[in-house]
């Protein structure tokens, strides 16, 4: 149910579009809403890369119905498509509705593309209103945001710790740090992303799966990269027997060129989930566009139990680096700190 405003509807829609979190890479999440009369007819969203966009199956939610589009308004989360890709122009579709006016969370974050379908549609007679919910809509696409204006991923760090700032204890041990609710925030984090990035010790001392395992089934693994300068392909593939993974040393070949080659590869998400040394050197590349830490309400202490974060030593409590936007969480009896780095 919705208020009735257009904000109402719009919120609605990225309800749906939320509904293929993790399976349109490198397609962005979109949500499409059909009202007449104050009436919901049609509803729909992108599924995966490849399928039909949002908009097209909100139409055909309409025709399933047997709901008359003509005059109809269409609330949108991203400004509908304007040229052939995988799938025809949305705006062909929406021109031959009948629909009167479409409203638009944001707009198409491509230059070639922005503001275009905008135009085509006001010159065709339809109404366009746009930036309704406009921060939420592109909260959710904030990785194809980022690699649509960079051609890089959208780069995360998630860590979980313990109060006093430890990911493991001298021996290597980790298990666990954080709560299953945690734990399952992290599998909502590797179903986003197309990459996912640990550091060979991480790799030897936990022997991490880094594959999305809820919920069962799930169709799409997200690629497993481990840093090291020098592990070989035969030591990888007796983690990772089933394939999917591989090398690299961002830190050796340089994390521009690094992400640089990632984004070629159509990957707009890489989680990096340590350990320190890992995320030292993102954080100190300036990397990491955003940072996700987990907080266990535990003290381990120690002198020799591992840190969360590794890299250069700052000299002056003013070499922090700050967090904008910052967003706080629970998850069970852990807490969630999240923010944006730059």
């Amino acid at each position: 149910m919705t208020d009735g405003s257009d904000s109402g509807f719009m919120l609605r829609a990225l309800e749906l579009a939320r509904r293929a979190w993790g399976m349109t890479s490198p397609n962005p999440m979109v949500g499409a809403v059909l009202v007449k009369s104050g009436r919901v007819i049609g509803e729909g969203w992108h599924r995966r890369a490849g399928e039909a966009h949002a908009e097209v199956n909100a139409f055909l939610d309409a025709e399933s119905r047997r709901e008359d589009t003509a005059g109809a308004v269409l609330y949108v989360t991203l400004e509908p498509c304007s040229s052939t890709g995988r799938t025809p122009p949305c705006t062909d579709r929406i021109l031959r509705s009948g629909v009167k006016k479409v409203v638009i969370g944001c707009l198409d974050p491509n230059p070639r593309h922005n503001g275009r379908a905008v135009g085509m549609l006001e010159q065709s007679g339809i109404e366009v209103v746009s930036g309704v919910e406009e921060a939420a809509c592109r909260e959710l696409n904030r990785a194809f945001f980022c690699w649509i204006a960079t051609g890089r991923p959208l780069v995360i760090l998630k860590l979980a710790t313990t109060l006093d700032g430890r990911i493991a204890a001298y021996t290597g041990d980790s298990r666990w740090v954080t709560g299953e609710p945690a734990r399952g925030r992290v599998q909502e984090l590797r179903r986003l992303c197309d990459a996912v990035m640990v550091g060979a010790g991480t790799l030897k001392a936990d022997r991490p799966l880094l594959t999305v395992r809820e919920p069962a089934g799930w169709p799409r693994q997200p690629l497993r990269i481990v840093a090291s300068s020098t592990m070989i392909r035969e030591e990888l593939d007796a983690y990772f027997p089933d394939g999917n993974a591989e090398l690299a040393d961002p830190r050796r070949e340089g994390w521009n060129a690094f992400l640089d080659r990632l984004g070629k590869r159509n990957i707009t998400a890489l989680l990096i989930e340590g350990g320190a040394g890992l995320a030292g050197s993102a954080l100190d590349a300036g990397a990491v566009d955003r940072v996700e830490f987990h907080i266990a309400p535990k003290i381990l202490g120690g002198a020799r139990s591992l840190c969360a974060v590794g890299g250069r030593d700052p000299e002056r409590m003013a070499e922090a680096l700050p967090l904008a936007n910052v967003q706080v969480r629970r998850y069970g009896d852990d807490i969630a700190v999240s923010g944006d780095l730059k």
